[in-house]
């Protein structure tokens, strides 16, 4: 039998289609965020409990309570305040569950109806959970786990937001895990854009180093034969439109005479082309000796695409070592265009491309010329799911994210965020956030958070599993760091007073 948990009171609010209060059980363990369950006309109804107010008769009237406290005895001494404290609980009505399945309440239920602790299997199903889905975490007050449809909530884009410390790695962790476990047949190449090497530490794991694959930012490499005029063009958005078109005859006349060729013969050729006037051929050699300068340009493309997205594996683009922003966006815009060509083609698996620190590569407001992946990655956020090209956009400064990708973005993931900007952006863009949702998102503890979109049918508060794969050595404490640093000077020492 379900636990009785209170009962339903008439107040001026309610109850209503909406909201209803019911009087809490004295034996009943309860708690903000908690489900509730009732028999209702149409079906059993599903709610949250939005808050929880204590109340006690005998302290309603502030000047009476200040009169007894002051005669030097303590009220509970002389009425048995005890007795008339209560807890009301003030409940959001989700939706019923009846013949045809979950639908909105549209009758109220009955003062005097009993509120009950939920069935779990009605529960899971009104979330719209998977058995056989990414098995996340639990539900935050209940003993039922969450596993959510790999198509539901990855074919139109997720997005993970959350302060820095919040666990947004973490829980990527555990999707990734997930992906990886599933069975050959049915799983999907997983790209991650990693700016601060947080999961290189899968290639150290035996459970998961047969399927990752680490390519570290020096070993990323454009190659020239593959990309266009136009792409390069892209990447110096000074470049006029004449000297785009004396580029192009240059690399197409390579590219006729040589099949892989990198920036110093592209440069040599300008150089050595009679049919550029002077001052065409000084601006794009300037421009390509810069291109050349960033590293990332050679004869071959690497990582090459089939080490990139492979079936049921894990890339890890570890851009960690990247300082400069433009290095950085080029890297990810050409990767990320590659990936989306090759799978509109057919060529590769269904893949899912993370980015991590996504307002850098999808700014909101930076201009085009210092925002070069955001073209790309806002066309796979609008066309990808036509192709199952996904994406997974994570961010510690939501409202810096573009307006547009993330609302593309059908699916959001949010744990602690505590700036007010963030929050009311947060609000604007995710569907089925009521106001007191929202205030909650400020005080989540960490390793948990709130689903909300096309994943569930509800928002929904989680308790993110423990991660089985080994954590990421560089986020060490600051007093792990200084140690660190400690014993590596002291031997330093120890070894120059040897060698003296």
């Amino acid at each position: 039998m379900p636990a009785e948990y209170g009962t339903i009171i008439s107040t001026l609010e309610g109850p209503t289609t909406r909201r209803f209060s019911f009087v809490v059980n004295p034996t009943a363990n309860v708690r903000r965020g908690q489900f509730v369950q009732l028999e209702t006309a149409d079906g059993k109804l599903i709610g949250r409990i939005a808050d929880i107010m204590k109340t006690n008769r005998y302290f309603m009237r502030p000047e009476s309570v200040k009169e007894y406290e002051s005669s030097g005895k303590p009220m509970d001494e002389i009425f048995p305040v005890n007795d008339w404290e209560y807890l009301v609980a003030n409940v959001i009505a989700l939706g019923v569950f009846g013949k045809s399945g979950f639908v909105d309440s549209s009758f109220p239920p009955s003062p005097g109806s009993r509120v009950l602790e939920p069935e779990l299997e009605i529960l899971s199903g009104f979330f719209g959970l998977d058995r056989n889905g990414l098995q996340i975490g639990s539900l935050a007050q209940h003993d039922v786990s969450v596993s959510l449809n790999l198509t539901r909530l990855l074919q139109k884009h997720v997005a993970i937001l959350a302060i820095s410390g919040a666990g947004k790695s973490f829980l990527t962790s555990v999707i990734i895990e997930e992906l990886l476990s599933r069975k050959p047949e049915e799983g999907i190449a997983v790209i991650v854009v990693d700016t601060h090497g947080e999961y290189t530490s899968f290639a150290d794991d035996a459970k998961y180093s047969a399927k990752t694959r680490i390519f570290p930012s020096n070993e990323i490499q454009i190659g020239l034969s593959n990309v266009s005029s136009h792409t390069l063009a892209e990447f110096s958005p000074d470049v006029s439109a004449a000297q785009r078109r004396e580029l192009a005859k240059v690399m197409m006349a390579l590219k006729r005479k040589n099949k892989h060729f990198g920036m110093t013969e592209l440069i040599e050729a300008v150089e050595e082309s009679d049919g550029i006037k002077a001052a065409t051929k000084d601006v794009l050699i300037s421009t390509l000796e810069e291109l050349r300068n960033t590293g990332l340009f050679g004869a071959l493309d690497y990582p090459p695409l089939d080490d990139l997205a492979r079936q049921g594996c894990l890339s890890v683009l570890d851009i960690s070592d990247m300082i400069d922003t433009k290095r950085k966006q080029m890297a990810v815009a050409y990767m990320a265009r590659k990936l989306f060509n090759a799978r509109r083609s057919g060529v590769i698996p269904p893949f899912l491309l993370i980015v991590e620190e996504a307002h850098q590569f999808v700014p909101e407001q930076a201009k085009r010329e210092i925002a070069l992946s955001r073209g790309i990655i806002t066309t796979i956020a609008r066309e990808g799911r036509k192709f199952n090209a996904s994406l997974c956009l994570i961010s510690q400064r939501p409202i810096q994210l573009s307006t547009t990708a993330l609302s593309q973005c059908n699916t959001h993931i949010i744990l602690k965020i505590t700036n007010p900007y963030d929050l009311d952006h947060i609000g604007k863009s995710s569907e089925g956030l009521t106001r007191d949702v929202i205030r909650q998102i400020s005080s989540l503890p960490v390793g948990s958070g709130i689903i909300v979109g096309e994943a569930v049918n509800s928002p929904l508060f989680v308790r993110f599993r423990r991660r089985s794969s080994r954590p990421s050595q560089k986020g060490m404490s600051i007093e792990q760091a200084a140690k660190e640093y400690h014993d590596r000077v002291r031997q330093k020492t120890k070894d120059a007073k040897s060698f003296m």
